[in-house]
């Protein structure tokens, strides 16, 4: 088994900002697999918020052993993003030595185009209102906010895009006080759900302060080992390929977090359509899927991902799967 590993820039269209700064590039990792004449392909996105930088991850790729299997890469490595490549690089990998489609090999109904949120990012209120205006014809729109100015972007927001859902993202970014201010007019507002609004390690005060709507755990939630503390804090989960670990973590933590009555949200981080493609299997029954990050980039993939007005399609096999 042959693993090589590059480094991909794609610039994002424009600037994308949240509460932690901003960026005009999408770095990510590639990662190939060859073994038996046919090869697989994974992508990651190194995220610093929790450790990890294009280094560090290639070495922990590097440092994998000539052979493995999926069942062994849980053990060998730690979920984050290179187990999330290369666990992705084996399920293509599998496939087209089997000569099936991935979810054909993980037991999967065939998938269906999802309808995707379109992210916002961070910015004035009358610039985040002309781009809510420009893509007020989308059904689910994505607000990056976190910050104690943030009502003038949500009112901006809403009046640039009536009829458009609403879900909003603080990134870690409010105090228990700011969001207690805050949620009675998130309400007023139209919007569905709120996810991270206090930092991973604080957000105990979720379990002791009304929740007037749905709030969703991302950064205090990687993998199945995440549940239990989430117990009477949060509503959802976001489930991220680059958290989790790869496709054969997320499929996992979705079940557990079914079972265990969470509902479910599928995300990304801003990567290319390979890094969404097996999402897209993870969001077949998602409550909210977010796989925008082919839309906020300037270049893509060859044989990248389908998108319409509303909504992300399966990958074809050339791309992955």
């Amino acid at each position: 088994m042959q693993i090589t590993v590059s480094h991909d820039i794609f610039p994002i269209a424009g600037v994308f900002t949240i509460a932690r700064g901003s960026r005009t590039k999408a770095r990510v990792l590639t990662v190939t697999l060859v073994a038996d004449g046919q090869q697989g392909r994974g992508e990651c996105v190194p995220y610093a918020r929790y450790g990890e930088t294009l280094d560090s991850v290639a070495a922990q790729i590097a440092g994998l052993p000539d052979e493995f299997d999926g069942a062994r890469l849980q053990t060998l490595l730690p979920p984050g993003a290179a187990r999330n490549a290369v666990d992705c690089a084996l399920w293509d990998w599998q496939a087209k030595l089997a000569g099936k489609r991935v979810w054909q090999l993980a037991g999967l109904p065939a998938p269906r185009p999802v309808v995707t949120a379109y992210t916002l990012s961070l910015d004035s209120p009358e610039n985040m209102r002309a781009a809510a205006a420009r893509h007020a014809a989308r059904p689910l729109l994505k607000i990056k906010l976190g910050t104690p100015d943030d009502m003038p972007r949500l009112e901006a927001v809403r009046a640039g895009a009536p009829g458009s859902r609403i879900i909003v993202d603080a990134n870690e970014g409010w105090s228990a006080d700011i969001y207690a201010d805050l949620a009675p007019h998130l309400v007023r507002l139209g919007v569905e759900l709120v996810e991270q609004p206090l930092p991973a390690g604080a957000d105990d005060m979720l379990g002791e302060i009304a929740r007037p709507l749905p709030v969703c755990a991302d950064e205090s939630c990687h993998d199945r080992a995440s549940l239990p503390a989430l117990a009477g804090k949060y509503d959802m989960v976001n489930i991220k390929l680059d958290k989790t670990g790869g496709l054969t973590e997320a499929l996992a933590l979705r079940a557990a977090a079914r079972a265990a009555g969470f509902g479910v949200m599928v995300g990304c981080m801003v990567g290319s359509s390979l890094a969404m493609a097996p999402a897209v299997l993870v969001a077949q029954d998602a409550d909210i899927t977010d796989l925008d990050g082919p839309l906020l980039l300037a270049e893509d993939r060859a044989q990248p991902l389908h998108y319409d007005d509303a909504k992300v399609y399966p990958p074809d096999a050339a791309l992955w799967g």
